[in-house]
């Protein structure tokens, strides 16, 4: 079978690859093209757009740099018609995707959505479409399920595939990695996690160096996103006031003894490692306005969402500030045992593992095979 992916982030090229992977498994035959990143193009196919090409954030951002989404849309339209898929495999990115889903399914394209879109964050009217264009949504959190049947929208939960990237991550010795980033196994480790996109690195990374700078005798270490260049960095703040480390996220995370981590993914990763984190999110002042105004959640932090309660500092916006994030990462460092049981919890809520392989048994069902 032929399958066309679109993931527009560095948390749905990993997702990607890994259903890429039970896919072939479900279907030896399997062909793919795709719009995402290095994870999935190692997998196999033919990657046609990459997803650094594609992550504007906010409003205001979506605004500025329209004429390219659009270009954007019409050319992945075009190029889901050359390659005429037997079904299209849409992976979260919901401002793009539900524009793509509506296109496919007017052509007759079978379309599933795996990661669903957080329609129940805004703009829940959303489902409706996601209803008429969507033959198969597959949700991974376990919320989502009885949101959609709210809407009379049948859904399958899969499980959340972190469960599998984490417990699946290549092994490492801990003192020799430690030796080769040049720390110090003595002193207590802070992750730095500002994101992956340019524009939350920009407006993050300088109120988390400044943070780090006040900390004390801490070691900090930066997680760098594959998809920018260390010159980007350099640009935002001086690099050689501290370590980086470039796709080695999940290394850093499980050395980590606390963590700073911009809002998204990054917070359920920091959450199931166990490391004990303040939330930081800071964009557009207009964009944060109309969000506000649109946003239907109590808490930004996925941690927080699946738990229903504040278990991680959220500091949003104004609140995030210097002062307050130092504050709470000495919270953090004087009660990890809270920490430790409040994500015990989350682990249990998220199910077992195996939402890759269940989700591929899925779609394999969906196209007849």
């Amino acid at each position: 079978m032929k399958y066309y992916l679109i993931a527009g982030e560095a948390s749905g090229d990993l997702h990607g690859a890994n259903l890429m992977k039970a896919l072939i498994k479900e279907d030896p035959q399997a062909q793919f093209r795709f719009w995402g990143g290095e994870m999935m193009e190692a997998v196999g196919g033919d990657l046609r757009k990459h997803y650094r090409e594609l992550a504007f954030m906010g409003f205001v951002e979506v605004a500025l740099n329209l004429k390219t989404i659009l270009g954007n849309l019409k050319t992945c339209k075009q190029d889901i018609l050359d390659y005429s898929p037997d079904a299209l495999i849409l992976i979260d990115y919901p401002g793009f995707n539900m524009r793509i889903a509506e296109f496919a399914k007017q052509q007759g394209i079978k379309v599933i959505y795996y990661i669903s879109p957080q329609v129940w964050a805004w703009k829940q009217k959303r489902v409706y479409k996601l209803k008429r264009d969507v033959d198969r949504m597959l949700c991974i959190l376990p919320f989502e399920k009885d949101f959609y049947k709210g809407f009379g929208m049948d859904v399958d939960f899969v499980g959340h595939p972190l469960i599998d990237a984490i417990e699946n991550r290549p092994p490492f010795v801990k003192a020799d990695r430690l030796k080769e980033w040049g720390l110090d196994p003595n002193k207590k480790l802070v992750a730095m996690l500002p994101g992956s996109r340019k524009q939350e690195i920009k407006s993050m990374l300088p109120t988390m160096m400044e943070a780090a700078k006040k900390l004390g005798d801490y070691q900090m270490v930066l997680a760098a996103a594959p998809s920018q260049d260390l010159e980007f960095y350099e640009s935002v703040v001086p690099l050689k006031e501290l370590k980086v480390v470039s796709g080695k996220t999940y290394e850093l995370l499980e050395m980590a003894d606390a963590a700073m981590v911009t809002s998204g993914t990054a917070t359920l990763e920091a959450g199931l490692f166990g490391v004990p984190q303040v939330v930081c999110y800071k964009g557009n002042w207009f964009s944060y306005v109309i969000a506000r105004q649109l946003i239907k959640i109590k808490y930004i932090s996925l941690v927080n969402l699946i738990l229903d309660k504040e278990v991680v500092k959220e500091l949003i916006q104004g609140d995030m500030n210097t002062e307050n994030v130092l504050k709470e990462l000495s919270k953090c460092f004087e009660n990890p045992r809270y920490f430790a049981q409040e994500y015990k919890q989350l682990r249990e809520k998220l199910g077992g593992g195996g939402a890759s392989a269940k989700a591929a048994r899925i779609i394999a069902e969906e196209v007849g095979l």
